[in-house]
């Protein structure tokens, strides 16, 4: 009776131990080889995070609620009149939240090509990876890149993804390293030109975002290599920006 017992016990934890391997492959995302598959999972998710968002009273970007009926009148990120350029990055600018339209209105700056404009800035910056699983594409995995916010509470001036200084590609010793691409985003300065950043903000006046840049991963680091951020590889993710500009000005050439 023994032996009988231990026997059927070893077959259950066989069956348990098969049953938690073929769970794990179902739940492993294996990256696709194709970068058409890739950036269609992107676009996918993308639009399934602008539909399933929304921006608070401070523009900051909230999930909605299945549960909680105070969201309800709120607009999803999908209808605030995103707007999508070629490279797919999209943006969203906040009405009532730009310097021309802030109360009272506030000097203005145009954010220059090519990060050519120094900008200090309230920023939320995450990441996401795009993954299917049965035929069901979202973001799965996220994490934060820099986030002024919630954290240190005072606004940045350029952010490392955003400019890489020449001090910072002088001080590299790898090749690759002194190129401004393996910092930047360009996704994220693309997006920006459609901003207009304020001027002399003072650095303790009450955050209120001005919009949101979303980039597909084509338009971020894609599959190259790039600065070690996190800890973890950014290569095939997207970026989501919730910021405001609280000073913006042309950057000296030396710098």
């Amino acid at each position: 009776m023994k032996k009988i017992f231990l026997y059927i016990l070893a077959g259950s934890l066989c069956f348990s131990a098969c049953k938690k391997d073929d769970d794990d492959a179902v739940a492993t995302f294996t990256e696709p080889e194709d970068i058409a598959t890739r950036n269609s999972y992107d676009e996918q998710a993308i639009q399934k995070y602008m539909d399933n968002n929304y921006l608070d009273i401070q523009g900051n970007i909230k999930a909605f609620s299945s549960t909680d009926t105070t969201d309800d009148n709120y607009k999803k990120l999908s209808e605030l009149n995103p707007v999508k350029l070629p490279s797919g990055v999209i943006y969203i600018v906040r009405n009532g939240a730009q310097p021309i339209d802030s109360n009272p209105p506030a000097s203005q700056f145009t954010i220059e090509d090519n990060a050519k404009s120094e900008i200090k800035t309230m920023i939320r910056a995450n990441y996401m990876l795009a993954t299917e699983s049965d035929g069901n594409v979202s973001f799965t995995t996220s994490g934060t890149l820099l986030n002024t916010i919630t954290g240190s509470g005072s606004p940045i001036t350029d952010p490392l993804f955003y400019y890489a200084t020449k001090a910072v590609r002088n001080a590299a010793t790898a090749d690759l390293a002194k190129a401004r691409s393996y910092y930047e985003i360009e996704g994220l300065q693309e997006g920006l030109k459609y901003f207009k950043g304020f001027v002399g903000k003072d650095d303790g006046d009450t955050y209120n975002l001005q919009g949101v840049i979303l980039v597909p991963s084509r338009a971020a680091f894609a599959r190259d290599p790039h600065f070690n951020y996190t800890g973890y590889s950014l290569q095939n993710n997207c970026f989501v920006f919730n910021f405001q500009i609280y000073d913006a000005k042309t950057r000296p050439a030396d710098l």
